[in-house]
């Protein structure tokens, strides 16, 4: 745990401008605007195709769609692949943590590119959609299912679900663009003083 402090601490340090400068506050309300109108698209998305799965499907009933694609209503009480079944508290305590934190990430993060704020709307916007549901049913709505060869399928999913996995891509290949991995592997390389 402590490895990964230290971690996010050198990142941090080629995230946060070194002279707290802070940017326009036209800047940022164009930043914050991207980034809002992100998470509610996700948002809106997610729960109005859950809203039509849930009035239209039986829990496990299946709506064929094309080739190996298919729409099947379930009803997810853990998280990502089922992990911590039936500890709904737990996830949503977790669920906020996680979005507080990206919060503070979206404050610091500077200078921000739209590729990372982009990115942290569909973060938010997944995360959100999926927090709703966990308070408001004590579950998550399930429904994409891919056939992938054979017997073997992916584990149904939503667009909350499919937002936060392209979230987590398209940050990784920000920082990576923006040079922060390279800058931080080249620091651990330098003599301690």
């Amino acid at each position: 745990m402590r490895s990964i402090v230290l971690w996010l601490g050198k990142i941090s340090e080629f995230v946060v401008d070194k002279d707290n400068s802070r940017p326009s506050v036209r800047y940022s309300v164009k930043r914050a605007t991207l980034c809002l109108l992100v998470i509610a698209l996700i948002v809106a998305s997610d729960q109005l195709s859950k809203l039509w799965i849930r009035t239209h499907l039986a829990i496990g009933e299946s709506l064929p769609l094309f080739g190996r694609l298919s729409f099947i209503r379930l009803s997810n009480t853990g998280s990502a692949f089922g992990l911590l079944s039936n500890q709904t508290f737990l996830i949503i305590v977790i669920s906020i943590a996680a979005l507080l934190f990206i919060l503070l990430f979206l404050r610091y993060l500077s200078p921000a590119t739209t590729l990372s704020i982009v990115s942290i709307g569909l973060l938010m916007g997944g995360a959100l959609g999926n927090l709703i549901d966990r308070i408001r049913d004590g579950s998550v709505t399930d429904f994409i299912y891919f056939l992938l060869w054979g017997d073997f399928h992916w584990p149904a999913f939503n667009i909350a679900d499919a937002s936060i996995v392209v979230g987590v891509c398209l940050l990784i290949y920000s920082f990576y663009r923006s040079g922060i991995f390279t800058k931080a592997y080249e620091r651990g390389d330098k003599p301690q003083s």
